[in-house]
């Protein structure tokens, strides 16, 4: 029942820096700025790719401020379908209620859904241009300690067919799970996985914060302008070389608010279970 990852929404103390940093970076561009009182923010939409970043700043005290107390960072992700009255209904013949936000959105709570760490919002299927270094948003990234019954989770909450999921794990990065994908023909998922290794980054990250959203991944075209911008702005802040024009990762410390894996157009598909399908460079 969900088509695609539309959307990030990340909380930050001083949504116009980085919604600037976004701009700097990749050349998204800001679109809008909207009051959230549900989640008693105010957000910066930046439009990057065909996709957009929600940047909410609080406004007082409420869910976006806790969570800038507790770990900052990814807030929820955002995921569309083409049916929304349909999905919401296949949710509350779970008792599931998504709770409306503004702009025809639906948002729903790790407790409600029954996933640990997993905030989603739900909208209808939109289709924008595309604007910048980026071509799409296609991946969120949801860290937990038993992969297996979250995958199960998302499959029944959503409505997905789990015999399209791909396993995955990286001995380099200490994580094994699933990616769920939407349809298999193409890469929009969550990417649900135990970071068993409690001794790298995202080991350590999930022994901090527990279940949670930790990142996002991307397409690009080409990733060398982007490379540059990172020399350039964030030199440090940055993992990829010239010589790998498939990937690169985009640090925290250099957006001001998530972590971004970006690849090469098509380039995903070689961990995504349909290595046939990259085009070469």
């Amino acid at each position: 029942m969900l088509d695609r990852v539309d959307r990030i929404l990340v909380a930050a103390h001083d949504a116009q820096t980085v919604a600037s940093k976004w701009c700097d970076l990749v050349d998204a561009v800001i679109d809008r700025r909207v009051d959230e009182p549900l989640l008693a923010s105010r957000k910066t939409v930046v439009r990057l790719g065909d996709a957009e970043l929600e940047i909410h700043e609080p406004t007082g005290p409420g869910l976006i401020a806790s969570h800038l107390a507790d770990s900052g960072g990814p807030f929820a992700a955002g995921l569309a379908t083409p049916d929304l009255p349909g999905l919401l209904d296949h949710l509350s013949s779970q008792s599931i209620f998504p709770v409306a936000l503004g702009e025809g959105r639906f948002y729903c709570d790790a407790a409600s859904l029954g996933i640990p760490g997993l905030r989603v919002v739900l909208s209808s299927l939109e289709h924008h241009p595309q604007v910048g270094l980026l071509q799409n948003l296609y991946e969120c990234t949801h860290l937990t300690a038993d992969a297996a019954l979250s995958t199960a989770s998302i499959a029944r909450v959503f409505g997905l067919d789990a015999d399209q999921f791909v396993k995955i794990e990286s001995d380099t990065y200490g994580y094994q799970g699933s990616l769920t994908l939407f349809d298999s023909e193409r890469l929009h998922r969550i990417e649900s996985i135990d970071p068993y290794d409690r001794e790298k980054t995202m080991g350590r990250y999930f022994q901090r914060f527990g279940p949670s959203l930790y990142m996002c991944y991307a397409e690009a075209e080409n990733l060398a302008p982007i490379r540059e911008r990172m020399k350039a702005l964030a030199p440090q802040d940055w993992t990829g070389s010239d010589d790998n024009p498939d990937g690169m990762f985009i640090h925290p410390r250099a957006t001001g608010s998530t972590m971004m894996g970006i690849s090469r157009t098509t380039f995903a598909w070689s961990w995504s279970g349909y290595p046939d399908r990259i085009v070469p460079a």
